[in-house]
């Protein structure tokens, strides 16, 4: 039951995901999260950020953000980054992720998901299909609705690294 909560990789962040192994893989497409998965909540695009998506075009990969937050946050970071973008996308809800990938001209096989949290980013990118990728939030502080989902998730994350150590450990 707690597997739909499950992400496929988890990364301490965003920056150390081998994109480009990936885009070996086949995969043709990202669908990002904005807040504490490329920059602190709320802060602006950063050279970070700007660098990993200019590596992604280069590579050939298409980009999308995809953030239940309004656009006058998400359209100014997209703008900075070079991508599209969703804003008030609905997660866990599956169709932000449909039109992520409508906009991107990808389809579910060929398309991740990176996300900071299990109940919305990674919930609604399995409940799409998609390859999800959570990612260690970047900054503790956080709104309160969302400091409560983190004590939700923690219980969730054990059992996920937990079952992901008995896989690792049933191949040796």
């Amino acid at each position: 039951m707690l597997e739909m909560f499950y992400p496929r990789r988890y990364e301490v962040s965003t920056y150390v995901i081998p994109f480009d192994y990936y885009h070996a893989q086949g995969m043709q497409g990202v669908i990002f999260d904005i807040d504490n998965t490329l920059v602190p909540h709320d802060a602006p695009a950063d050279g970070q950020a700007v660098e990993l998506f200019e590596r992604l075009r280069a590579m050939g990969m298409k980009t999308c953000l995809l953030s239940n937050n309004k656009e006058p946050r998400v359209k100014p970071f997209a703008d900075l980054v070079g991508s599209c973008y969703i804003h008030k996308a609905g997660k866990p809800g599956v169709r932000g992720y449909e039109k992520a990938m409508e906009l991107m001209g990808t389809d579910r096989e060929h398309t991740l998901f990176v996300g900071d949290q299990l109940f919305t980013d990674v919930y609604g990118a399995n409940r799409a299909g998609l390859y999800s990728i959570l990612v260690r939030p970047m900054n503790p502080r956080e709104e309160i609705q969302i400091v409560l989902k983190r004590y939700l998730e923690k219980p969730v994350l054990y059992f996920y690294k937990k079952h992901a150590r008995d896989i690792n450990q049933d191949r040796e």
